[in-house]
């Protein structure tokens, strides 16, 4: 019999609580993602992300195993005992996947709760974000430094990717906390500008849609939600 196909490398899956995360946090996954790798996320995001990347990765062992039997079972290969062996094989191995797909997805509900909380408690009446100082802190998070010309000493900020950002706008950033600057350096050498843990919440929440959505667990291959799971 040809030997078993190596699993693919670890990637984002469509996990099963995919659609919960979008619908607390008000951002698709793909954006969530990138935030975390762009530092705009605050700790509890963070903290979502990275116990939900945990769970796409165990979701493709799942999704691995699930057709490696579909394919056994395809009646490609002879019916003798060693198809048998294979099966009673990937069988266990699916449900030892299944096992590690199910305890992280419980870290993901777990890293939730904070944020659901935070938002039921949140204030209905905040201001939002304006959509220009939005697009600020998103180009500040990618990096951003003031700098003071030395010869007319007019003062004005680049971000990394080349946009620059008004003086009076970071100064009313600077006022309402959401960013900061490190005035250990000097303007004219540059002064890094970053968001604050408050610009990263704010930044975070601007666009996000609250819900009161019931996590769905997720259900074992082969049974329907409502079925408890059997051990063999």
């Amino acid at each position: 019999m040809p030997p078993e196909p190596a699993p693919t490398p670890a990637r984002r899956a469509v996990s099963p609580l995919d659609h919960h995360i979008e619908a607390v946090t008000g951002h698709d996954i793909d954006t969530l993602w990138a935030y975390r790798d762009r530092g705009v996320l605050d700790e509890p995001h963070a903290h979502l992300v990275d116990r939900h990347r945990e769970l796409a990765r165990s979701q493709t062992g799942v999704t691995f195993y699930l057709r490696l039997l579909g394919r056994l079972s395809s009646g490609e290969f002879d019916v003798d005992d060693a198809l048998f062996t294979r099966i009673d094989r990937t069988v266990d191995q699916l449900e030892e996947a299944t096992d590690a797909r199910d305890a992280a997805a419980r870290k993901v509900l777990a890293a939730l709760e904070p944020i659901e909380a935070a938002a039921a408690a949140s204030m209905p009446d905040a201001e939002p974000l304006s959509t220009d100082d939005q697009a600020a802190l998103l180009v500040i998070a990618g990096g951003a430094k003031l700098y003071a010309h030395l010869l007319t000493g007019r003062m004005s900020v680049t971000a990394a990717s080349g946009t620059r950002i008004p003086r009076a706008k970071l100064q009313r950033l600077e006022d309402a906390g959401l960013v900061v600057r490190d005035t250990g350096h000097p303007v004219h050498a540059g002064q890094p500008v970053a968001l604050t843990d408050a610009g990263r919440a704010a930044l975070f929440a601007a666009r996000r849609t609250p819900t009161t959505q019931t996590p769905k667990v997720p259900a074992r291959p082969g049974t329907s939600p409502s079925t408890p799971a059997q051990r063999r």
